[in-house]
Order: structure tokens, then sequence, then C-alpha cells
């Protein structure tokens, strides 16, 4: 079978809440102590796969980790009913939702060995998040084990931060053909940290045997950073030939255009200008934060969130532009609200992989009976709602324990109870 895009969507998980971990996520900051609704949020993220199968996309899902986390907290001396809160908070975080940050992927047609890479993402700069990359390798490994066909490596060692596909682009004439990969990186963003270091994504392209003719790497604009862009795809998003892109994404606007255009036979830039559309708007509506989708029998299609429709100046903009003259023929709008108010949108939310859908463990592959089945384990196991407050009262503890137990037994992944 040929290579197509498949987009491995996390579960939402049961403990999805708002403790407002992620300093430089202005979302996340924002909605700090507020009651989340975990069941609403899963069903919202599984809405949005739906939405992807009806494009006729292939779809994947990642299942969510063990929560509360007990062995990195025994490994802190600490346990989840006597710890500090925000160490309760962090252990309990349901952020591998966010698969975009599970690892950077490079397609067999760019690599020497001819074998899709993937490495896993450390996410060191986050707390909350330094700690997910055991369960995301084990389940990566589990996903994509056929070594013919893949290469799985485990993280940069910590010392470079490394946030995963999304700071990661790659520009193609299509999904078979060889196409360069942009890795772009942090370097300030004045108050808010710079998570993605460029020596860990030096190292990746290494790792994945990249031709260096081929691979760029690209500064964010520090402007775009502490706006609150605290990964490149708030603010900017690819495929096939086409880059979607703020005017004030880049540190080098002009350099990032030409290399594109050397390299990439055909290449369009589908630029959103700062005059139309500011970057603090593109930013609060996750206009970038999109998917960007080549559907097999349809027009390339910008999935994009119910927030875009409330900012007047971004919905202006798509309606201005959108099926007019240029790539981008359709947009199509997903509720993810409950992803959204902890700064995450349908980009955050999924892992792109292009490869043939035989070479990857059925498991971790959906239709819309599948679908089905998951979405009802939701209805039954996960929280109505969470107070970030409660996250160490047992009875919650027990009951979302329970809950990934009965997911991971009705997609058959029951080895994956204790990672």
């Amino acid at each position: 079978m040929p290579l197509e895009e498949i987009n491995f969507d996390g579960i939402i998980g049961p403990t999805h809440n708002y403790a407002g971990l992620s300093f430089g996520n202005v979302a996340s900051m924002r909605h700090g102590g507020q009651v989340s609704q975990p069941r609403a949020a899963a069903l919202q993220g599984i809405d949005k796969m739906r939405a992807n199968l009806a494009l006729g996309l292939a779809q994947g899902v990642f299942v969510p980790h063990p929560r509360p986390h007990r062995g990195w907290l025994e490994a802190l001396g600490s346990k989840i009913e006597k710890a500090d809160p925000p160490l309760a908070a962090a252990a309990m975080s349901a952020s591998a939702m966010w698969a975009a940050n599970a690892a950077t992927v490079s397609p067999a047609p760019d690599t020497s060995d001819g074998r899709c890479h993937l490495t896993v993402a450390n996410l060191r700069t986050m707390t909350h998040r330094s700690h997910e990359w055991p369960a995301t390798l084990t389940q990566i490994r589990l996903a994509f084990g056929d070594e013919r066909h893949f290469a799985v490596h485990a993280p940069v060692p910590p010392a470079f931060g490394d946030e995963g596909a999304a700071n990661h682009m790659r520009l193609t004439p299509g999904h078979g053909e060889p196409g360069i990969e942009l890795f772009v990186y942090g370097v300030s963003g004045g108050a808010f940290p710079a998570r993605q270091h460029v020596e860990a994504s030096k190292a990746i392209a290494r790792l994945h045997r990249l031709d260096p003719e081929r691979t760029l790497f690209v500064q964010q604009s520090e402007r775009a950073i502490a706006a609150g862009a605290f990964h490149n795809d708030v603010v900017a998003v690819a495929n096939e030939r086409v880059l979607f892109a703020h005017s004030e994404a880049f540190e080098d606007r002009e350099g990032v255009i030409a290399r594109c255009e050397r390299l990439v036979p055909g290449f369009e830039l589908v630029e959103v200008a700062a005059d139309e559309v500011p970057l603090e708007d593109a930013i609060s509506s996750y206009l970038f934060n999109a998917q960007l989708v080549s559907p097999p029998a349809g027009e390339m299609t910008l999935v994009v969130p119910s927030e875009a429709r409330k900012t007047a100046s971004v919905w202006a903009w798509l309606e201005r532009h959108v099926a007019v003259n240029g790539p981008i023929r359709r947009v199509e709008v997903v509720d993810v609200r409950q992803s959204m108010a902890n700064g995450g949108g349908p980009a955050c939310l999924r892992l792109r992989v292009v490869a043939d859908t035989s070479t990857v463990d059925p498991r971790f592959l959906v239709d819309d009976d599948r679908l089905d089945a998951i979405a009802d384990m939701v209805r039954r196991h996960w929280p109505v709602e969470i107070d970030h407050a409660d996250l160490q009262q047992p009875a919650l503890i027990r009951d979302v324990e329970a809950a990934r137990a009965a997911l991971l037994e009705a997609m058959d992944l029951s080895e994956m109870a204790s990672s």
C-alpha cells in the first residue's frame, strides 16, 4: 500500500484538569483554577477524530498515561496522598493528550535508510511533562514496532529541551516523495521560556539520517514566544507544498521563505499579515494550531477550532482568502473547547505520521466503530467534572485509575497497564 498521512490523536485522559501548570501557555495560565470536564473533553476529541475520518483520512489513537504517576512520585520520595499540591498536580496531569509533543517524525522518503524515524520528546522544560517520555516511548514502540519500516529513538538527553512535532514541519511535493524538514527552535521569549533547543533539533536530524542539504533549522521569533506562542505550531503549519504562517512567526522570515522556494518545487506561502490578524488574535484563536490536510478525494482543508469563528479578525481573514485564489480551499470547524482552555488546539492533539497503515499495530488504528466503543467507555468511566483542588482525593484517584484500566482492556492493550 502507498504511504499516507495518519493522524494519531491522544485520547484525552480522565484526569484532564485546569491546574495552570504550563508557564508561557497563555490559555493554560488564564484558565488555571477553573473546573474541568474530562468526559466532555474526551468526547470532543473523539468527535474531532470522526471529522478526520469523514474527510477520508486515516486515523490513529494514543491512550492516556497512567495517572497519578506513582513511580515518578516515589522517585521523589513522595506519594500522591501526601505530596505537596503542585507536585500532586504534576503527577495527575493529562497533558500527554497533546500528541504533537509525543515525538518528532521523519517519513521514510526523507531518511537515508528508507525507514520512518520517530524520536520521543524529552519535554524537560515543564515539570508536569518531563516525566511523560517513558510511557510515550513504550506506546510508540508498540504502535511502530515493525523495525523493517520504523526506527524509534529514545529522547535526546535532557541537557537540551525537545518538545516534538509541535516544532517541526515538512514540505514535500507528495507524501511518497522526498521532502525538506524544518526544525523550529527558540532562543528567547522575554518572560516566557523558549522550549525547543537548536542542539536538540540538530541531534534529531542526525538520528533520523536526514540529508543536511534538505534540513532547515529555523529560529522562532522572540516576539511570537513572548506573545504566548510556546510552540511553533501556534504560529505556523505546513502541508505538502504549502506553508501557512503568520508574518511574525520566524525571526528570519525572508531567509526561511527563500530557502523553501529554492528547495521545494511549486512551494506556496500562505501568509497572514499582522495588520490583518494581530499576533495576539492568531494565538488566542489558535488559527495556526490547525490541521492542514489533503483529503484523498477533496480539496486542501484547514481544520480550525471553534474559537477561530469567534475571533473577528481571524474569521474575516478566512472568509476573504480561503477558497478564493489560494491552495487552501475549505475550512472545517471543530469543537475542542476543553482542550483549548488548557492551551491545546486541533494540531496539539495529533501526531502526524506518514506511513503505510498496514505496518502499524492495528490496535492503535480506529474507524467509526472503534471510536463508538471508545466513546462508550468514556461515557461510562470518565469523571464529569474535576476541581483541581480535589486531585488528591482518594475517590477520584480510584476512579481515574479504573477508567484507564477499562479502556486498555477494551482496546486489547492491557500490557500497557503499568506504563
